[in-house]
């Protein structure tokens, strides 16, 4: 029977569209593998060949580790550069092995949001509107500028923000933007997009935690004024 390459799977079976649909961690260590090398032989597949080079190191990726340039190069399928791909890969898993968890900032209140924002705005000459994006304990996921605007008024589609909120698998949510003038008055604009914004997170039971307008050296905070 002849043997089907790796592009004659069905899509589901194939180690980068498997990844891309249920994650690195649905793939055993030789599909990952295979990923790295691309292709395999005439004889066998990448997934089978990084198989059988995986039970000569006894499934053990710290053996596999330890193998030389030369010595994995004696795998019919397996070059330079191939080697080179799969030392580098075992010595990048060490190294984060040794890595501390990046440390989140934690944007709790108004005053870390404009810590946080205020280096980004405050030379600007147009406003801006940034969502910040929260796990549970307030620590930040992601920023996204949602909209870059005019003088004195940006357009924001909450859409957008709530979008980007569940997509990131955010549980709170705080918002920003500056007023070039200096102005820490909050437009009526401001206060319509306050209010339709924490409706929407209402609906979706995500926490509107801040609204926050920077100046340079100032902050007005909605939270703070008992306006959420």
């Amino acid at each position: 029977m002849e043997k089907l390459n790796i592009n004659q799977w069905a899509a589901e079976d194939r180690p980068r569209e498997k990844m891309a649909n249920l994650g690195a961690e649905a793939l055993s260590n030789a599909e990952l593998l295979a990923i790295l090398i691309g292709s395999g032989s005439a004889k066998e597949s990448a997934v089978d060949l990084m198989k059988r080079v995986l039970n000569d190191c006894k499934n053990n990726l710290n053996t596999l580790g330890k193998k030389s340039i030369h010595e994995l190069c004696d795998y019919n399928g397996i070059g330079e550069a191939k080697a080179i791909s799969i030392l580098a890969a075992c010595e990048l898993g060490k190294r984060r092995q040794k890595e501390k968890p990046e440390q989140r900032p934690d944007l709790g209140s108004a005053t870390r949001v404009y810590n946080e924002m205020h280096p980004q705005l405050q030379d600007l000459d147009v406003e801006e509107f940034w969502a910040l994006l929260l796990n549970q304990h307030f620590r930040l996921i992601k920023k996204v500028c949602i909209s870059h605007g005019g003088i004195t008024e940006v357009s924001v589609d909450i859409r957008i923000i709530l979008r980007e909120a569940i997509l990131a698998n955010a549980t709170i949510l705080a918002v920003c933007h500056n007023h070039p003038s200096g102005n820490l008055t909050p437009s009526r604009q401001d206060d319509e997009l306050t209010r339709s914004i924490k409706k929407a997170c209402d609906v979706m039971r995500i926490h509107f935690m801040d609204h926050v307008i920077i100046t340079d050296g100032q902050y007005y905070s909605y939270y703070e004024q008992g306006k959420l």
